[in-house]
């Protein structure tokens, strides 16, 4: 799709939903809004149905946690150590937590969950990115597009699991991925590396027991740099001649 086209379905959802949505923004090849968590529902059933979107497919949804965003957890090269980065090494609260209470904000992300909505019209060959911020970061809450889109049902149950953020309306609202259990939402950047409790099985008692984390040792690995090197070309070289030789 040429810019021009993505330009254009911008400044038609602008012209749509005015107050309803609180950003429209074209990055990356893709029309992306923001909309207002009471309009929500209201905006996803236009984009399905009215003739200039016609967004009658919903690929994916997911949760997004921007606790942080904007902020490196990895040191730069001048500074990094040889024992590795991250939070699972080099946090204050404790080996495998990270403490980003006093992280700042980002201007533009103010709420710290959101739920995105990646949509597609085969009519039109276009698609649009629906980012919905919920209103409060210590209960999470959303409405629920199965009303919409019913093949979002399994979708926000992830978001759900894995970010806690709650789909009021959802008729099945459970965890998915993790046992039923689990404490805590394993993607939410605040939830340690190492987990709150591990399980295992306990022949005495002859059953599954959960007990605070003493077997799992935090540990980061540190990504391996490639750099173009003249050995390297000259490696090659001799490789592909041994080739033709044999």
């Amino acid at each position: 799709m040429s810019q021009p086209t993505l330009q254009q379905l911008a400044d038609r959802l602008r012209e749509r939903f005015g107050d309803r949505i609180d950003h429209v923004e074209v990055s990356v090849a893709q029309a992306t809004i923001e909309v207002v968590p009471a309009h929500l529902v209201e905006v996803c059933t236009a984009l399905r149905d009215e003739p200039d979107f016609r967004f009658a497919q919903l690929v994916d949804l997911c949760g997004v946690d921007f606790l942080g965003f904007g902020e490196s957890e990895m040191k730069t090269s001048r500074e990094a150590s040889a024992t590795g980065f991250g939070r699972g090494v080099s946090s204050a609260a404790g080996p495998g937590r990270f403490d980003w209470a006093h992280h700042p904000v980002h201007p533009q992300f103010l709420r710290r969950f959101a739920s995105v909505a990646h949509l597609l019209s085969l009519e039109h060959n276009q698609r649009l990115r629906v980012r919905c911020f919920a209103p409060e970061d210590l209960l999470p809450v959303l409405p629920s597009l199965v009303g919409v889109w019913p093949s979002v049902d399994w979708f926000e149950r992830e978001a759900f699991d894995l970010y806690g953020i709650i789909y009021e309306g959802h008729p099945d609202l459970r965890r998915i991925l993790t046992d039923y259990g689990f404490v805590g939402h394993p993607f939410r950047k605040d939830f340690p590396l190492i987990g709150n409790v591990e399980v295992r099985y306990d022949p005495e008692v002859r059953r599954v027991v959960y007990e605070p984390v003493t077997s799992i040792v935090p540990r980061v690995t540190v990504a391996r740099v490639v750099r173009e090197d003249s050995r390297w070309g000259t490696a090659r070289e001799e490789a592909a001649d041994d080739w033709k030789d044999n």
